[in-house]
């Protein structure tokens, strides 16, 4: 489904992506770990349209999207979900789930999919009408996902959505984006937490300072060794 092919990025004169290759196969949940600044976020708002490519190419579905603007980039079925939640804190829930729809035009299926936001987060539905700003971290990560799920993408950016969640919280999250995944929504996850990242994952990569320097199953980076040390604290 999407396609990342020897992607090049720069802030100027530093290349914080050098030459990364990987792929999202339909229907799988695809996680990148490494450590801050490792060039991951670089990595999705790239795929998004928010950062343009210096080189090298993204496909969607076979389609070259590399340089086309980002609000298109949702029409086409790419939908992020930003580290740091990123709600419109003045805003009720539900106008923000609604601002996610806001390049669709069939309302019946906006409504419908409304409906099925607040049944993967019923406590969105208690606190609909309540100001996104006024919400828990926990919640605030809710509705940021529900708000890409408006979206009716194909495929899912998560960038570090349990970060600052309680361990409890973070297992909620994850089974969250499991039955996301469960009803056809292909998934490319950001997470500090490799643990949880990695437990869930079809595929995963390990990006240090802009490359890929490890790929493979969820289970097989689980159990290296090497990933082990570096990131799963033995």
């Amino acid at each position: 489904m999407l396609k990342v092919n020897d992607l090049k990025v720069r802030y100027g004169m530093i290349e914080a992506i050098k030459g990364i290759s990987f792929e999202v196969a339909d229907g799988q949940i695809v996680t990148l770990i490494g450590a801050n600044g490792a060039g991951k976020t670089t990595t999705m708002h790239t795929i998004s349209g928010l950062i343009r490519a210096a080189s090298g190419s993204i496909e969607l579905d076979g389609k070259d999207i590399t340089k086309i603007p980002a609000h298109k980039i949702v029409e086409m079925g790419i939908a992020q979900c930003p580290d740091r939640r990123r709600v419109f804190a003045l805003q009720s829930v539900e106008d923000n789930l609604l601002l996610g729809a806001y390049s669709r035009k069939d309302k019946e299926g906006i409504a419908k999919d409304l409906k099925n936001v607040y049944s993967l987060f019923p406590r969105l539905l208690e606190r609909k009408q309540q100001l996104a700003g006024t919400l828990s971290g926990g919640e605030q990560q809710m509705l940021a996902m529900g708000r890409a799920l408006m979206a009716k993408p194909k495929i899912m950016l998560l960038d570090e959505p349990s970060m600052g969640l309680s361990p409890l919280l973070v297992r909620e999250i994850f089974d969250i984006i499991k039955d996301i995944n469960s009803q056809g929504v292909t998934i490319l996850l950001v997470e500090q937490n490799a643990k949880m990242a990695l437990s869930i994952a079809d595929r995963a990569y390990v990006i240090e300072t802009g490359r890929i320097v490890m790929s493979g199953t969820g289970e097989e980076l689980l159990n290296s060794e090497d990933i082990k040390k570096a990131y799963l604290g033995g």
